[in-house]
């Protein structure tokens, strides 16, 4: 397929295989190798560009970033990142200025995501950089270069138009169109973000030689709001779930500003993130702890059902074939909803166990419980036991201590490279024990010391 898209400036042309990754096609068609090549599935952030559509720009990684998502945007690699006659960028000068480099290799990405952070004005440099990792100078010399360059003018070469361009990939503009096609290919693969079907490409190799891109899909792209309810569409991204969540659910907003890096978020969907099934991913615990509703798309058939009914093993979700999510609505107040999310790194890491609470308290008795968790099972699901040990009893520490040992009643973990069983269920308990406490107006924060 065609696939026209600017490229520091300049409008190229590809004859493109529609899973042929960005990075791959500049380093090995292109005299632009300064994009590296470092993890290649999204962490480490050394081959990090900038994109621009009609949403603005954003930093993605180009190692799971397919050429047909890039049709009719535009690109800027390291070296588009310096002007036209070769001056250098604030962050570029600021990088020299304080020491950010040393072996250089994860240099070109920092750069990317530090130009993307100064076009924004950003001053949050370390969620800004949060995605990109490196093991020479550390981040010191790195943020004090972000910070050094903040208050310079944005370069004018920075402000990319888009280019105009007729549709070449597959990319449906109407759900109809999209449900449609669906249902008659059922086999085929729907790419939103790719931050999980570009590792099917990228680490196992697989070949997908039907797809379909839905990023031009406005109904899948659409935030809806009432004063009772929030609907996302599927392929709406985790950076605008972030935005649009963080006032009425700060707890769900703080474990998304972990999720990932800023990278992924901009590029993974919350639709993706919920039909891939994943027994670790983070949005299905805090969607269930919510009761939010999942609607699906057959043909010209919808249906919608509890998010907590999708996930019926692992693997396996309720869904059939040419089926697919086309969005999940969460109510907008849940004042007791809190989400923990427990990993070896505290930003940008898989989870070991991720644990979302929602517990309603009338004059001093438990009326209403859901708590969910991921990581502990096949599947992301209730601690019906727990609840049931909750509800009708009095908000105390011994009701708390009672409830936490009907966690193994509930899961059975298993244990791997991330945590053992035995961990998983300690931590459960330890978080229903952190929840009681946060909600009994105690200071539980992690990231807080006192002397």
């Amino acid at each position: 397929m065609n696939v026209t898209f600017l490229l520091n400036g300049e409008t190229v042309q590809v004859e493109a295989d529609p899973t042929h990754t960005l990075l791959d096609w500049l380093r090995e068609d292109t005299a632009l190798c300064g994009t590296k090549e470092g993890c290649n599935e999204g962490d480490c952030g050394a081959c990090t560009v900038v994109v621009t559509d009609a949403d603005g720009a954003k930093a993605l990684n180009a190692c799971i970033l397919f050429l047909p998502q890039l049709h009719g945007k535009a690109v800027r690699t390291v070296e588009g990142i310096s002007g036209p006659d070769g001056t250098l960028h604030p962050v570029q000068q600021a990088m020299i200025d304080h020491h950010g480099s040393q072996c250089g290799f994860c240099t070109p990405g920092f750069i990317a995501s530090m130009a993307i952070g100064h076009l924004q004005g950003r001053t949050d440099h370390d969620d800004v950089l949060a995605g990109n990792l490196c093991r020479c100078t550390g981040y010191a010399p790195i943020v004090r270069a972000a910070e050094a360059a903040a208050t310079a003018p944005v370069p004018a070469w920075m402000t990319d138009e888009t280019p105009t361009v007729d549709p070449q990939p597959y990319a449906p503009e109407t759900l109809d169109d999209l449900a449609d096609w669906y249902a008659a290919n059922p086999n085929a693969t729907l790419i939103a973000g790719a931050t999980d079907v570009g590792l099917w490409v990228t680490k196992q190799l697989r070949d997908l030689p039907q797809v379909a891109f839905l990023n031009r899909c406005t109904e899948l792209r659409a935030i809806t709001q009432t004063d009772d309810s929030i609907h996302f569409g599927a392929a709406v991204t985790m950076t605008e779930v972030l935005a649009t969540v963080g006032e009425d659910h700060t707890s769900y907003a703080e474990m998304i500003r972990r999720y990932g890096s800023e990278q992924v978020r901009n590029a993974a969907t919350i639709g993706g993130n919920i039909a891939n099934g994943s027994p670790i991913g983070d949005n299905p615990p805090a969607l269930i702890a919510l009761g939010a509703n999942l609607h699906l798309r057959h043909g010209n058939k919808t249906r919608e059902m509890p998010i907590e009914d999708f996930f019926i093993a692992y693997g396996k979700q309720d869904r059939a074939q040419g089926e697919l999510v086309a969005g999940v609505t969460l109510p907008k107040q849940a004042p007791a909803l809190r989400c923990y999310k427990i990993s070896k790194r505290f930003d940008q890491d898989i989870s070991a166990v991720c644990g979302c609470f929602n517990v309603t308290v009338q004059d001093g008795v438990v009326t209403a419980a859901r708590i969910a968790f991921g990581g502990m099972a096949g599947t992301p699901h209730r601690a019906h036991q727990v609840e049931a040990a909750l509800v009708g009893q009095l908000w105390t520490a011994d009701t708390i201590t009672k409830a936490a040992a009907q966690f193994s009643q509930d899961y059975t973990p298993m244990s791997d490279m991330r945590a053992s069983a035995a961990y998983r269920l300690e931590i459960a308990k330890n978080l229903l024990r952190r929840y009681f406490a946060e909600m009994t107006g105690q200071v539980t924060s992690v990231l807080e010391v006192t002397p």
